[in-house]
């Protein structure tokens, strides 16, 4: 799996989970916070993209994380290691 199918899959878990949101619109480089996500939505967001994946992260490696290119970094490293 590649990072740019990871970030499609975020991608598609927040235009599923925010209101007004369109995929194309989408730039890895902001926070799902930029997109008007609350923490509830974020949580939402990572926990489907991990589901959808089939990846387990300790949520203690979350916390740093800064942006959606950052998680997609996160997701990558773990789903090489499945």
């Amino acid at each position: 799996m590649t990072k740019e199918e990871i970030i499609d899959v975020i991608k598609q878990n927040i235009v599923d989970n925010l209101d007004d949101v369109e995929i194309t619109e989408i730039d890895p480089q902001k926070t799902m916070k930029d997109y008007g996500a609350n923490s509830l939505d974020i949580i939402e967001v990572v926990s489907s993209s991990m589901r959808e994946l089939n990846i387990k992260i300790p949520r203690s490696e979350l916390a740093d994380i800064s942006n959606i290119d950052g998680l997609a970094d996160k997701f990558y490293e773990y789903a090489g290691k499945e």
